[in-house]
């Protein structure tokens, strides 16, 4: 008795991309999911699962049993104008799936769909939850806040990746994806005219020697072993040619794969703050917000992620470490999972295009493996 992923799901490939396509053409940012959530909840219900509604985030169980896998996708999109001239091409002005989340509620939904199917061959349930808020919302820690990992024993989750040729299973174990932060800080100096630059405190050439002080926390403090970034993204100061101004107001992220270095950076960001403001006369406000940790790929799991790729011939490869964020990581707080990516890069296509740009798009014909790789590591979980 049994079944192959991967023929389960390319039999309901066009279903797959008609879902991706749907999506795609009515975007949603996050926490606005709506539509998305309406569409994949009357799914999932017609299919026999249990659900549970977390604000616009969907908790859906089906099976019995002591050992439970979840599957994770994202819904939202971004507040991208789209440049694709495709006929699924985004209907909303300003808002675009230009990272694939799209594609991920539609390989989901997918494995949804199989899964019941065959639900007596699995010893256990299967949780899956389709996550608002991805995108700079923190819909994770949401999720999780509503009981989307009570029971659980693994978590997976799959992401679209330009990085990738199309159609191989990324999989990396350890930190793949960086842990990252905003920050916002505040020279305050004293304003004047700038024919008499020695009455005043200026601000401006105190934050460059900051901004220049500020690049040698990765270059001189941060182990060349180690991993760090700081980078300034916006400076703001003064409204006209003739007047220093009071102050200059700087934002920027952080990022970092271990908590130390990320704890290091903010120690050095404050300590040169109040010594090169401090030297000149001035004042600072500095504040850091960590949004998201670093994403952690347990060994276990992405070892059985590699042996079910290998047992359902899932072509898969190494795939190189990212300073870019995902909020899984929290779920990988929780959990043991493993974060897994599917190449989309495909340049005979011209899907060559990275992620959040007004272009990116996905190697549709590929998307079916997504669906299988999810369904087989339920099917070897759950034996």
């Amino acid at each position: 008795m049994g079944f192959d992923p991967v023929s389960e799901a390319k039999r309901i490939e066009k279903e797959i991309i008609a879902w991706r396509r749907d999506f795609h053409m009515h975007p949603e940012l996050k926490y606005e999911e709506e539509r998305t959530s309406g569409i994949v909840e009357e799914h999932l219900r017609e299919w026999g699962y249990r659900i549970k509604r977390v604000g616009t985030g969907i908790i859906a169980d089906i099976g019995e049993g002591e050992k439970t896998i979840a599957l994770r996708a994202d819904m939202d999109a971004l507040p991208v104008q789209e440049e694709n001239d495709v006929p699924y091409k985004s209907r909303v002005p300003g808002k675009m799936h230009a990272c694939g989340h799209d594609a991920h509620t539609a390989m989901l939904l997918g494995t949804a769909k199989i899964i019941p199917e065959h639900i007596d061959e699995f010893n256990g349930r299967v949780r899956l939850i389709f996550q608002p808020a991805e995108e700079g919302g923190n819909g994770a820690v949401k999720m999780i806040e509503g009981g989307a990992l009570e029971g659980v024993d693994a978590v997976f989750g799959l992401h679209v990746w330009h990085d990738l040729p199309s159609g191989i299973i990324g999989i990396t174990e350890g930190p793949f994806m960086a842990g990252a932060g905003i920050f916002k800080a505040r020279i305050i100096g004293k304003g004047g005219h700038g024919a008499s630059p020695h009455q005043t405190v200026d601000p401006i050439p105190i934050a460059a020697e900051t901004i220049l002080a500020l690049q040698t926390i990765a270059s001189r403090n941060v182990s060349p072993i180690e991993t760090g970034v700081v980078s300034i993204t916006a400076v703001h100061a003064g409204t006209t040619f003739n007047v220093i101004p009071e102050e200059v107001e700087m934002k920027g992220t952080i990022r970092f794969f271990k908590h130390e270095i990320g704890e290091l950076i903010q120690r050095r960001m404050g300590e040169i703050l109040e010594g090169v403001t401090k030297a000149h006369g001035a004042s600072y406000e500095l504040s850091i917000e960590e949004l998201v940790p670093p994403t952690v790929n347990d060994g276990s799991m992405t070892e059985f992620a590699r042996k079910v790729a290998e047992k359902y011939g899932l072509k898969h490869g190494d795939v190189e470490p990212t300073m870019g964020a995902e909020d899984f990581a929290f779920y990988l707080q929780k959990v043991p999972g493993t974060f897994l990516t599917l190449g989309i890069y495909n340049e005979e296509k011209g899907i060559i295009y990275p992620h959040h740009h007004p272009r990116f798009d996905v190697d549709e014909d590929v998307l079916h493996l997504g669906t299988a790789m999810e369904v087989a590591l339920v099917r070897e979980f759950l034996r």
